[in-house]
């Protein structure tokens, strides 16, 4: 996000929404079963802004009016919006969705227990899921439980109503290697498709099929058809080539964006996975792949949004005045612990099918200093209780370690500035 296509953005477009003066917007970043790690933040940061309202949290206004998601965060993102109408309660909503959730219900992987007995077999078997369900493993259980959990009327209901302005979904196209933001917008907003190098953005209605699309794991999960342009095209996870994860709410008007990343601190106290001969294992190269993938661009955003900020604020009065461009101010959150760590105190909570056949194959070995890659590789998919609530109370305990910073982003607090009408 340099400067020049910062300005030339905001000079050359201008459809830009007027932004909300106590508006604040929602990012948050994918990361298959270490989203969870969401969920804790927003629950914290509920309790901290109930306690400064007067009312009850499901009076509360909910406190973001723009949301935006990618993968697993796209689900989230579209869980929020779906309980934005209950207020502030819509948070810990969250968090109790994914205290139930376990990895039946979000995939399968079809494979006997002798799998493991050695590589031939495991890859026999992988092949035979690829060939029945284009990939390694069978979400039909995500879609059901998205049905179940996802309240796109209540999302409609909150649209219409004004609770929030727009909750945005991306995705990235197999078939032309584009990023896309599908926006679904309140009906009388007046924001329209726009198009950047390698971006593009459409207004939609989200779907179930949305959903999937951004959040399908490459080589784990498979693509998902959307139409684009007249067209079908096929999508996947939306972490993969995304360059800009604020551009969309920044062009939607915002100007105070929360950001909730997966990314950990550096992981070379795992041992990430070269055995004593420094030969890489399946593991390692496995882990190595979805970590890239899911490497986020976050922090390199917010360090040249806040950059571009700090220049403008350094212009000329007059020339910043002249501009249409107001200061963003941007909170990005991170686990401060890694989150491999946890997956490897969990990873025999794995579906013994997903273990065995990625035992099978080498991926999950923790010997020979293996243990650091077998658990990046397995945190992506560990949807089980033990690791879920333990990355859930890593964000609640990240939460309100920085709680000062998030009351200083928050200010007042759209849930004293906005509070619904009380008898």
């Amino acid at each position: 996000m340099s400067l020049d296509r910062l300005l030339s953005h905001n000079l050359l477009d201008a459809q830009l929404p007027t932004p909300h003066a106590d508006g604040c917007a929602l990012v948050l970043m994918g990361g298959g079963a270490r989203t969870a790690y969401q969920a804790g933040v927003l629950k914290a940061l509920a309790r901290m802004l109930a306690a400064g309202s007067p009312v009850s949290a499901s009076l509360a206004a909910f406190p973001f009016r723009w949301l935006f998601g990618t993968s697993a965060g796209a689900l989230n993102a579209a869980y929020l919006a779906g309980q934005a109408e209950h207020g502030l309660d819509a948070l810990p909503r969250l968090a109790t969705f994914w205290s139930g959730l376990r990895s039946h219900r979000v995939y399968d992987l079809d494979a006997p227990r002798w799998v493991r007995a050695n590589r031939l077999v495991a890859g026999f078997t992988l092949a035979r899921q690829v060939r029945k369900h284009r990939a390694l493993v069978d979400t039909f259980p995500l879609v059901d439980t998205l049905h179940r959990a996802i309240d796109l009327a209540g999302l409609e209901r909150a649209l219409a109503h004004g609770q929030i302005d727009v909750l945005g979904v991306t995705a990235s196209s197999y078939t032309t290697g584009e990023h896309w933001t599908f926006c679904q917008t309140r009906p009388d907003h007046p924001a329209q498709p726009w198009q950047r190098t390698g971006r593009r953005a459409d207004m939609q209605p989200i779907t179930i099929e949305h959903l999937m699309a951004s959040s399908a794991i490459p080589f784990l999960f498979p693509s998902v058809p959307l139409w684009v342009d007249g067209h079908k095209e096929h999508f996947g996870d939306g972490s993969m080539r995304q360059l800009s994860p604020l551009s969309p709410a920044i062009h939607f008007g915002a100007r105070r964006i929360l950001v909730i990343g997966v990314g950990q601190p550096q992981r070379s106290g795992m041992g990430m996975g070269a055995s004593a001969t420094g030969e890489p294992t399946a593991g390692t190269i496995a882990g190595h792949a979805l970590a890239s993938v899911f490497h986020d661009t976050l922090l390199s955003d917010v360090e040249q949004a806040q950059r571009v900020t700090q220049t403008l604020a350094r212009l000329p009065p007059e020339l910043a005045a002249a501009l249409p461009y107001e200061p963003l101010e941007v909170m990005a959150m991170q686990p401060s612990q890694s989150l491999d760590e946890l997956a490897q105190v969990h990873m025999g909570a794995l579906p013994k099918p997903t273990r065995n056949t990625l035992i099978g194959l080498g991926a999950l070995d923790t010997g020979r200093g293996a243990a650091g890659s077998a658990a990046a590789l397995a945190s992506y998919l560990l949807f089980e209780a033990g690791f879920i609530n333990a990355v859930m109370e890593l964000g609640e305990h990240d939460a309100w370690f920085q709680k000062d910073e998030l009351m200083a982003f928050f200010g007042a607090s759209a849930v004293e500035k906005k509070q619904a009408a009380v008898p």
